[in-house]
């Protein structure tokens, strides 16, 4: 007999039906309450249309929502065939393309658990995701990640298969214990031929509370751990984007970061399944801004890193112009700052603003707009990271409204977020619906929704550090909320310094402030413990390169840039007008230049490019030290 369900009272918000309450489950997205049994009604639903491309010898190349739906259940009932049941859990090791999706649910749908291995992990890296998350199956992308595998295959011994998505440079090899996706996809062929409806028997047999996947935190406190993410809490953050943040069927998206982040997954293939709308992967984070200005993306993502990226190569593109053109473009920016302070304050833009500033976006700013390949975009987002108040107000200033949210892992990915109709620069914006937070007594942002996730996977001692007796999550950040009830990050609770005097600072202020310089990367303030603050700057190589250049000042090699005293000067400088803005033990007193090029393979970056506090200071000691050796010579 059928189990009655009692389904809550619903709402339709842009052509999509959701709870009319999220204060409490279950939830459901037109009539779905796990995403497998959305993902089959939209697949049904749109059949030929366009639901993904990814390029191909430089072509972009569409691929339908039934391509989707019938690559996935080959996927699925190819591991079916090889003994995957409800529960087991398969990982992905591959960069973002159409393979991914396939796999990922394909897996969901088949009843598994599915986890991602970041393509910069190295082979041990890869061997702890695979034990410590029990897999049995593992999806590569092509050769190189296979390399990983065979390092350390005798140390995964729970695997029962290895699946190849690209074969090239491999139609020589041969081993038992791996094979290629087309070979999974003739396994499924089979199954299907002998149990025609078992895809969807397994699609209907999911439940909300079922495990849909591991995301394994970046380990800089300890060993990674597998957040588990049940359908229930995907269904929840699905529910809170479509009301505030709404992608439409119509709306195209760049697909970049990497899936394996929460923030890319929830953007990149739950939010799309919902909204019905395509998303292009880009060929790869290098080439991002050049498959940004193909797309012209109405909806984009990035992390701060990218959208500072722009900002500093807008800002040095302009050096370049003519006299003229340097003026145009700093007039038109002063024009739209004016107009975006108006609009912050909720007063009213003054008419000799607003026709100088139609003047401005007609003549210039419209053409910036289309040569970043930002044109047609309605609303762009940032989140994982912080991100400097003034290049958001700078991108608004252009005619590109970037959102600021707040999430974690453990929040699948979305907590508090601004809104087009209500935007608080310097805010990650107020609790979604059916949220609540709450700021301890120590200033420790505490979260309650229906999107907390269902622990740390065969880990309840770390979960329980995380939870307080309550039931609420410990963010481990550091805030306040204003009196409208937006929410302002400090800073992580760890990361805050207490100086020799007993001075409490939070360092990303400071930090952002100087990342809104184009010719800084990243940096990162020490002084715990000490009598006054230190730096540590990651410069922009493409860009004091460029310096240098124009100043001509000779360097060899990114080590002798950074060791060159005019750009020494330059940082210094940069620094000193921050200070001025900041009380006298807030300010940073001496700086060093990280001379070596960071990349996601680095223990010092995350692969969604955040700088790791500690590994910086550990790895870079002596520069700290050189920093305080008067200090302790005193």
């Amino acid at each position: 007999m059928n189990q009655m369900v009692n389904i809550p009272p619903m709402q339709k918000v842009h052509g999509i039906e959701l709870n009319a309450d999220l204060s409490r489950g279950p939830f459901y997205i037109d009539g779905s309450d796990t995403l497998p049994k959305l993902f089959e009604k939209r697949c049904r639903e749109l059949g030929a249309r366009t639901a993904h491309r990814e390029k191909d010898f430089g072509i972009w190349r569409s691929y339908s929502w039934t391509d989707w739906y019938e690559q996935a259940r080959l996927l699925g009932l190819g591991l079916i065939s090889l003994g995957f049941g409800r529960g087991d859990v398969a990982a992905i090791l591959s960069e973002d393309n159409k393979e991914w999706l396939y796999a990922d649910l394909g897996i969901q749908c088949a009843g598994g658990i599915v986890t991602g291995v970041y393509t910069t992990d190295a082979a041990s890296q890869l061997a702890y995701i695979v034990n410590d998350s029990g897999a049995k199956f593992l999806f590569l992308e092509n050769d190189e990640q296979l390399d990983k595998y065979l390092e350390v295959r005798d140390r995964m011994p729970g695997l029962v298969k290895v699946i190849v998505f690209d074969p090239e440079g491999l139609h020589d090899f041969r081993d038992p214990n791996v094979i290629f996706i087309e070979d999974l996809y003739e396994m499924g062929r089979q199954e299907l031929a002998r149990q025609p409806g078992r895809f969807e028997q397994e699609i209907a047999a999911s439940r909300p509370d079922d495990i849909a996947i591991l995301i394994y935190t970046s380990g800089t406190t300890g060993m990674p751990k597998g957040v588990m993410i049940d359908h229930s809490n995907m269904m929840y953050t699905i529910a809170a984007n479509v009301l505030l943040l709404p992608v439409f069927p119509e709306d195209e998206q760049v697909c970049f970061l990497p899936l394996c982040h929460i923030l890319e997954r929830m953007i990149s293939v739950s939010g799309p399944i919902a909204a019905r709308s395509t998303v292009n992967f880009a060929e790869s984070t290098e080439t991002v801004f050049e498959n940004v200005r193909e797309v012209s993306p109405t909806a984009f993502t990035a992390v701060p890193r990218v959208w500072e990226k722009i900002y500093s190569q807008v800002v040095i593109m302009a050096t370049d112009a003519t006299p003229l053109g340097r003026w145009a473009f700093h007039q038109a920016v002063k024009t739209g700052m004016r107009k975006v302070d108006c609009e912050l304050a909720g007063k009213p833009v003054p008419l000799t603003t607003r026709l100088a500033y139609t003047f401005w976006d007609f003549f210039l700013l419209k053409n910036l707009r289309r040569m970043l390949g930002l044109d047609k975009l309605r609303r762009g987002t940032t989140g994982a990271a912080p991100i400097s108040p003034e290049i958001l107000k700078w991108f608004q200033a252009i005619g590109v409204p970037v959102l600021e949210g707040y999430g974690m892992s453990e929040s699948a990915g979305l907590m508090s977020v601004n809104t087009m109709e209500a935007n608080r620069v310097g805010t990650v914006g107020p609790a979604i619906p059916g949220s609540e937070i709450r700021i301890a007594p120590d200033g420790e942002i505490q979260y309650r929704a229906g999107n907390v996730f269902r622990g740390y996977w065969k880990n309840p001692e770390k979960t329980a550090e995380t939870m307080t007796e309550d039931g609420w999550l410990r963010t481990g950040d550091t805030g306040q909320m204003d009196e409208r009830g937006y929410l302002r990050i400090s800073g992580r609770i760890k990361d805050i310094i207490i100086t020799a005097g007993g001075k409490n600072i939070t360092p990303a202020e400071f930090e952002n402030r100087l990342k809104f310089s184009p010719y800084i990367s990243d940096a990162v303030v020490i002084g715990d413990r000490r009598k006054f603050l230190t730096c540590l700057v990651m410069i922009d190589q493409e860009n004091v390169q460029k310096y240098a250049q124009d100043h001509r000042i000779p360097f060899s090699d990114f080590a002798s840039l950074c060791a060159r005293p005019e750009v020494q000067a330059l940082i210094g400088e940069i620094i000193e007008r921050v200070n001025k803005d900041f009380a006298r033990v807030e300010q940073v007193k001496k700086f060093r230049l990280i001379d070596i090029l960071l990349t996601p393979e680095d223990d010092e970056l995350t692969p969604t490019m955040k700088l790791k506090r500690s590994f910086v200071e550990k790895k870079h000691k002596a520069l700290i030290d050189d920093m305080y050796a008067e200090e302790k010579a005193a």
